[in-house]
């Protein structure tokens, strides 16, 4: 019963005040800032970079799929290109796997 008591007291005294409201909005806005510098932007930055690379590829190009696998370009369609893998092997992917285009003549180096 003591408890309830001390409860009922607890609830006379006046409520702490909190910060005032431009503080909070300040902070939102400052881990907004935050969250679109280091996430948003980059990101951002490399889809730009990827789709660039991506519109860009012609035949002839060696390129490195996200697969690790290498290839030149036969044929490249609207979201597709032909790959030239091996001896006579053609293998068709969407452009969107490719991950970098290499300099001439990697594929034959290693």
């Amino acid at each position: 019963m003591g408890f309830f008591v001390q409860s009922a007291w607890a609830q006379g005294q006046a409520a702490p005040q909190g910060a005032p409201m431009y503080v909070n909005l300040l902070m939102f806005g400052g881990l907004f800032l935050f969250m679109y510098l280091l996430i948003i932007r980059p990101q951002r930055k490399r889809q730009k970079e990827h789709k660039d690379l991506v519109s860009s590829l012609k035949k002839g190009d060696e390129v490195l799929l996200t697969s690790g696998m290498l290839g030149k370009v036969l044929k490249v369609d609207e979201n597709y290109i032909v790959l030239e893998t091996g001896a006579n092997i053609e293998l068709k992917f969407q452009k969107s796997a490719v991950h970098a285009v290499l300099p001439k003549g990697t594929i034959k180096s290693i």
